[in-house]
């Protein structure tokens, strides 16, 4: 056994580590003979290894050994999950109680086609690349695998359509379990290639009514939506808890909070004014209230480890999951005008530069003097600010000034699409005034430190009171907006800092640097438009914006910022500092918004604890076990954001469903050699656009350029390219889309064939169109 260690009881921390590295399955046998316990201390071992699997930090395997909660064991039982068109077998965990997503292992079969959906087997895993690979060592007895789809009836015989985008397949129904045609359902695979088929084991309803594509998203990706009674009476009781007289009194300052008109929670407000210190000169006070959660919630409750099996809430257009139940997430915890709440509170000293000078954190009773939405928020400030926040005041500018070519006296207070503007007192348009001068400072600082600056529209859905979609759009950009974004960035900076000068565990969010594989993609692509990107550089975030401003305002602009979104990695959470590089800072966590994210939670505690607020601090296991934390909830925001992404697309599908057979305006969003996928201008939803359906005409995949090029016209289709293509389908209950030339199929301008006549169907052989040849990357 490679790992050695000191004798003695092992901390936490240490079995974890053990427990990963082992090369065999890590049993109590293994971890007490590597750490040279003895008896006494084996069997204090024994009652440790029994918190920690209680806590969610190990969990058991076959035969007694342990492995770290949301890994694998190297020995293991397994179901079979799905066998692809090529054969290949995929295989999830049989027994998964960790909150993340289970893994999908591919199978090695010893013997090709023998193994069939449902099928369970000991197999030995081995972790590879990005992936995971089972070896199989003994065939057990059979299970099932759940597929989610709508029934469909073609005379005598039902058949399923999945809900997956990819997955265009259709199973045989051997029984319906008395759901009809239409009706959304849950079934369990059975049989083997090729005789498979699937019986309904639930019936969901019809996927067509109103908050019904949410409900898609929620069974697809196992998001736990109802809470158990025992959680909710936990969170009746606390949430009677009283404030206490130990808090700071804040109550007579006139704190906002600013949100999304259809809010469903607020967790912070803010306050600023200028600061009377002679040291800070020409600076400011501001004042970051956030909902004290860590105040109700305790670490080992049925609440707090409800919380962290969601990780965060889950915000659809149709409803919200919440982290929390209703009574903390929308009532007490919430900071809702004229109530006294908990409060958490980030006092930020703020320079003249932007600059923090200083932060402390205390509880607080707070008093909100208003929920603003953010639009109400702009038009008050639009009365006594010049511009109209929309817009006009860039970011370069630092978010204070006027346009170059506005003057104050043209410019207008208030837009005339949100009717008149909000009648305010005196105190709360003196409370915004402040809020925004001081904000102009922190604009300045953020933009002297030059974070990425990518202006990537939001889509909003709108329903009516039944849940009929209304309008889908993209969310308009304020400088409202702006401002609380800068205001919670400066107090999530301030906690971070706080935690590190007090040797305290941290919760950082943390965005790395682009791989350089992705850094060299980038920029053979940026050749292809005569766009230069020296790697030789240290590649900061600045160095994405001065390649956008070399683009300006030309066509391809949008490829390009899409482009250079792509090449980002995505941020996680983990106690290691490796900096927020889009942010352009060196420490950073989240702090603003626990009401819905666990990771701010955990931040809360460590600051309780490290600055002795009180009760509610963070405890020594989860202070050890901030890795394996940090992971799980990294996971299951990936999952939300999946959740939130599918369905708005359901949204927009059911949206454009009756402009099915129409033109519409479209950009090209990403290109294969199969075809390209193009995006509905103003509205959103991704669509194919199969490249079978270009004509007769051999199309060159050029992976490079990221672009199809036809070799007898030369006609392209690329990354970014605006296009007119007609709406030949939309599924609202995968939310895919798929397109055709606006001739129809095969439709091209000029003496080109139009349409093939040919009956539409699926194609069902594999591998690449006839009418593609590849050509890889440029070296």
């Amino acid at each position: 056994m490679k790992n050695k260690t000191r004798p003695g009881l092992p901390t936490q921390a240490q079995i974890l580590q053990f427990i990963e590295t082992s090369d065999v399955p890590a049993g109590k046998r293994e971890i007490a003979k590597a750490f040279g316990l003895t008896a006494q201390e084996k069997i204090a071992l024994k009652a440790m290894l029994k918190d920690m699997a209680d806590e969610g930090l190990i969990d058991g395997a076959p035969g007694r050994a342990f492995h770290k909660m949301g890994g694998l064991p190297k020995v293991t039982v397994l179901r079979v999950a799905d066998v692809d068109d090529g054969g290949n077998v995929w295989a999830v965990p049989d027994r998964w109680e960790a909150e993340t997503p289970p893994p999908r292992l591919r199978v090695r079969e010893r013997k090709r086609g023998a193994l069939g959906i449902g099928e369970r087997i000991l197999a030995r895993t081995e972790e590879a690349g990005n992936g995971w690979i089972a070896h199989p060592m003994k065939v057990l007895a059979k299970a099932s695998e759940q597929v989610l789809g709508v029934l469909r009836r073609e005379g005598e015989r039902f058949w399923l359509t999945g809900v997956e985008k990819k997955d265009r397949r259709e199973f045989p129904v051997s029984d319906t379990g008395g759901a009809e045609a239409g009706d959304l359902v849950m079934t369990e695979m059975t049989g083997r290639p090729p005789r498979i088929s699937v019986r309904v084991v639930q019936r969901l309803g019809d996927p067509f009514a109103p908050r019904s594509f949410s409900l898609i998203a929620i069974h697809k990706l196992g998001i736990p939506d109802v809470f158990t009674a025992d959680t909710l009476d936990e969170a009746a009781r606390v949430s009677q808890q009283p404030l206490g007289d130990d808090r700071e009194d804040l109550t007579h300052l006139p704190i906002v909070a600013i949100d999304p008109a259809d809010a469903r929670d607020h967790d912070d407000a803010v306050w600023a004014a200028p600061d009377d210190d002679p040291a800070n000169a020409g600076g400011w006070q501001a004042v970051v209230a956030i909902a004290d959660v860590s105040f109700y919630v305790r670490p080992g409750s049925e609440i707090d480890r409800e919380a962290r099996r969601r990780g965060n809430s889950v915000y659809f257009p149709d409803r919200v999951v919440p982290m929390l139940p209703e009574i903390l997430s929308a009532e007490v915890c919430s900071l809702k005008e004229g109530e006294d709440r908990a409060a958490l509170v980030c006092h930020l000293r703020v320079g003249k530069s932007g600059a923090l000078k200083s932060w402390r954190f205390t509880r607080a009773r707070v008093r909100i003097a208003a929920n603003l939405a953010y639009e109400d928020a702009q038009a008050i400030a639009d009365t006594f600010l010049p511009g109209t926040g929309r817009g006009t005041v860039g970011e370069a500018n630092g978010g204070g000034g006027l346009p170059q070519t506005m003057s104050s006296e043209d410019a207008p207070l208030h837009h005339p699409a949100d009717g008149p503007p909000p009648r305010a007192g005196e105190e709360l348009k003196e409370s915004l005034r402040h809020l925004w001068a001081c904000w102009r400072a922190l604009a300045k600082a953020r933009d002297a430190r030059e974070p990425l600056d990518l202006d990537l529209p939001e889509r909003r859905v709108v329903l009516d009171e039944t849940g009929r979609i209304m309008s889908v759009a993209p969310r308009e950009r304020l400088d409202a907006h702006r401002l609380i974004e800068d205001y919670m960035i400066a107090a999530n900076v301030a906690a971070a800092k706080a935690l590190e000068a007090k040797k305290a565990p941290v919760m950082y969010r943390v965005h790395e640097p682009p791989s350089r594989e992705k850094l060299v993609a980038l920029k053979e692509y940026l050749e292809t438009f005569d766009v230069p990107l020296a790697l030789g550089q240290v590649i900061r975030p600045a160095t994405f914006n001065h390649v956008l401003d070399r683009v300006g305002d030309a066509d391809f602009r949008p490829q390009v910022m899409e482009q250079v979104l792509r090449t980002q990695t995505q941020a996680y959470y983990a106690p290691a500092n490796q900096g927020h590089f889009g942010l352009s800072l060196g420490s950073y966590a989240h702090f603003t918004s626990p009401i819905r994210r666990y990771a701010d939670l955990l931040v809360h505690r460590s600051l309780v604890s490290a600055y002795r607020l009180g009760e509610g601090g963070l405890g020594q296991t989860d202070a050890a076990a901030m890795d394996v934390i940090g992971e799980t909830i990294s996971g299951l925001e990936r999952r939300a954001m999946e959740a939130e992404r599918d369905t708005i697309d359901r949204y927009v599908a059911a949206y454009l469903a009756e402009k099915v057979g129409e033109t519409l305006s479209a950009r090209i969003t990403g290109v294969q050699n199969y075809g390209f996928f193009a995006t509905v201008e103003g509205i959103g939803g991704d669509g194919l656009m199969p490249v079978r359906d270009l004509g007769g005409e051999y199309f060159r995949f050029d992976e490079a350029a990221r672009k199809l090029v036809g070799e007898q016209t030369g006609e392209e289709y690329t990354l970014g390219q605006r296009i007119d293509l007609r709406l030949a389908e939309a599924n609202p209950v995968s939310g895919a889309l798929r397109f055709e030339l606006p001739g129809g199929k095969g439709a091209a301008p000029g003496p080109r064939h139009v349409g093939s006549g040919r009956k539409d169907r699926v194609i069902k052989h594999r591998g690449r169109p006839a009418n593609v040849r590849h050509q890889g990357k440029r070296r």
